[in-house]
């Protein structure tokens, strides 16, 4: 991949608002090149979509859960195919394959504690070739995506020195 085209990439992923104006004018290049070279990241599908980080938490309650799942993987498709039965789920966000303890690491957003627990019981934990599960429940966010959520507060407080 071309040089101009990693830059592309780091600025949108940075802030996907940028216009090809501005981000031409940061790497040197015109204005046309910039766009051609978004067009073929996103054809290539390179540039899957332009997302927005949201803080839920000041929004509302959504609960959030990381699922550990241990598989027994198929013959001929091996993880892929529990994988895409997975993550077609519309509560699944985001679906990784992993080395270590366990096979796949499934996030869920719900409603409620209840919601994510009947997900796993009900439909998560039935799949055929699943051997077990377990489930972490995300507190709080402090940083997702390189964005931190919470500034840090100064402290006011007066030195005191013995």
């Amino acid at each position: 991949m071309s040089e101009l085209k990693l830059k592309i990439l780091d600025l949108l992923k940075e802030d996907a608002r940028r216009s090809a104006e501005l981000i031409a004018t940061m790497v040197g290049a015109a204005q046309a090149e910039v766009e051609a070279a978004i067009a073929e990241l996103e054809a290539d599908h390179i540039i899957v979509k332009y997302a927005t980080v949201v803080n839920w938490s000041k929004v509302d309650d959504k609960v959030t859960a990381l699922i550990e799942v241990q598989i027994t993987p198929e013959r001929v498709h091996g993880f892929d195919a529990i994988a895409e039965r997975i993550y077609l789920y519309p509560e699944v966000k985001s679906v990784y394959l992993m080395s270590g303890a366990y096979d796949l690491l499934v996030e869920i957003e719900g409603r409620t504690l209840k919601e994510v627990a009947s997900f796993v019981s009900n439909k998560l934990s039935s799949i055929d070739r699943v051997l077990s599960t377990k489930t972490h429940f995300i507190l709080k966010k402090y940083k997702q995506d390189g964005i931190i959520f919470e500034e840090h507060e100064e402290d006011h407080r007066l030195l005191i020195s013995p």
